[in-house]
């Protein structure tokens, strides 16, 4: 049997094995993308982006797409038992800000979402591999060796990595051993994509409350309506299209609304969980094989995509001869993310179901979260600095020095590791290497702040050092260019 050798392997072709596949083939890593499914999920079930993915997405020339694809949350109308009914604003949009681009999460359901970076993985020479079903792995001191069922037959994959992005039933994980343990959340609903008449596209229709509650949302950028809406524990429940339209016209007593077809439907238990570990030697557990939790506040699809974010840089520079040690932070950061993220998510649900509570707002974003307990993470300044190092770097609107407008962010889709010298006199103390890229930031440097947005932001003095990762959070804050700190970290980590 031949043998196909790469660097990554990366089982699960949804939101987070594509954009890892997209961080790695913009770094021209050596990957292969594999899914057991015959083709493209097609189906809304998340479709939610928050902020601070808008963010990532953007690093990765495909926010504008789906900003056009899609559209905002509309306000939730409230169906009273006497026929009346009230609107309310549930999901908070703010005005975008210097640094803070994205003011409101994107309504954009989940197959577009994945379409749009299937198209952005094809600009760049990468498909993923369908039909491609891993039977079976082993690892060994320098790789992974896969063997992967086709239709074409079986064939054995070659990895110096593996990441297992294959869902909440990941095989990766159960065949890991790894433990995934949590709580039923003794709920279950129904979710459906329809196309339907009798109602309008500019609210989203929920009628109920408890067990008998039922929404039907418009899903922006499509002709669909996505039903949701809670089912008994127990028993089968009719997912005929007839018996869907009989539940709809229970729940709602509109007699009005008209079901033309059922384009994708599920039934689903809701629970939620997290792995004990989110790596086994060169095996890395992301997205819902990593984390499960109930779809409340529009978490899962976001904290999967950053789970990729955050470990595609790294597995770029191992593979280019950084220390493989650096691979540790992603359990360290990541993890702790998705704790916080379940206990959330099961608040918010505890919230919808006692109250009919549906309001979201800047918890739900992800623009505070980061890592500054982090390994990776140094910080020579006070507490009483805006930002610290961990904490997701800030935009800013600048100039360059010809005074075209020059976003800070825009400077991030490099993927390299950027050093901001605010104000620095004298030549810089290190030196331009592949990978990290030195800006100048003053009156008469290649990048200008005449509004002060960056001095805000960063709270900069003239001199600080601001050291950028390659995936947008502050790694080292300081004073000093000379600082011992940052010359470590340097040598250690930067390369």
């Amino acid at each position: 049997m031949n043998t196909i050798h790469t660097d990554i392997l990366i089982c699960g072709a949804g939101a987070a094995g594509l954009t890892l596949a997209i961080d790695l083939a913009r770094r021209n890593i050596p990957f292969l993308l594999i899914d057991q499914i015959a083709a493209p999920f097609a189906g809304s079930r998340g479709k939610g982006i928050q902020p601070r993915t808008l963010e990532i997405f953007e690093a990765l020339d495909v926010a504008d797409r789906m900003i056009a694809a899609g559209g905002p949350y509309p306000a939730q109308r409230h169906y009273h038992a006497d026929g009346g009914y009230h609107d309310e604003v549930t999901v908070r949009a703010t005005a975008a800000t210097p640094d803070e681009p994205y003011g409101e999460p994107l309504m954009l359901p989940q197959y577009l979402t994945e379409g749009i970076l299937r198209t952005r993985l094809a600009e760049l020479g990468h498909a993923p591999r369908y039909g491609h079903a891993l039977a079976g792995f082993e690892q060994d001191a320098d790789g992974v060796t896969a063997q992967v069922q086709t239709v074409d037959g079986d064939i054995t994959i070659r990895a110096r990595y593996m990441v297992g992005a294959d869902g909440g039933r990941s095989f990766v994980r159960k065949t890991l051993g790894v433990n995934f343990p949590g709580e039923s959340l003794n709920a279950r609903a129904v979710v459906a994509d329809l196309t339907l008449s009798g109602l309008s596209r500019d609210v989203w229709h929920r009628w109920g409350s408890g067990p008998n509650q039922i929404s039907l949302c418009p899903l922006q950028g499509t002709p669909l309506f996505q039903l949701q809406m809670p089912i008994p524990l127990e028993g089968e429940f009719d997912l005929t299209d007839a018996g869907i339209a009989a539940a709809i016209a229970e729940r709602t007593s509109r007699t009005d609304i008209e079901i033309q077809a059922v384009h994708w439907r599920s039934d689903y238990a809701m629970s939620a969980r997290l792995a004990e570990r989110y790596q086994v030697g060169r095996i890395f557990l992301a997205g819902d094989a990593a984390h499960i939790h109930p779809p409340t506040g529009g978490q899962g699809l976001n904290t999967s995509v950053q789970d990729a974010w955050n470990l595609g840089w790294k597995l770029a520079a191992v593979v280019n001869g950084a220390d493989a040690s650096l691979l540790d932070s992603y359990e360290e950061e990541r993890r702790e993310i998705a704790a916080g993220m379940l206990g959330m998510a099961t608040r918010l649900l505890d919230a919808a179901r006692e109250r009919g509570d549906l309001r979201r707002g800047r918890e739900q974003q992800q623009l505070d979260l980061g890592y500054p307990v982090s390994a990776l993470s140094v910080d020579e300044r006070g507490d009483d600095a805006p930002v610290r190092a961990g904490y997701r770097a800030p935009d800013a609107p600048c100039v360059g020095a010809g005074g075209q407008p020059v976003r800070l962010f825009s400077l991030l889709k490099s993927g390299d590791w950027i050093m901001l010298r605010y104000e620095a006199e004298g030549a810089p103390v290190f030196n331009a290497r592949p990978g990290l890229r030195i800006i100048n930031v003053g009156e008469h440097a290649e990048l200008r702040d005449p509004a002060g947005h960056l001095r805000d932001a960063y709270g900069f003095e003239p001199g600080d050092i601001a050291l950028l990762r390659p995936d947008g959070y502050l790694a080292v804050l300081t004073h000093e260019e000379s600082s011992p700190a940052l010359a470590r970290y340097m040598d250690e980590l930067v390369g």
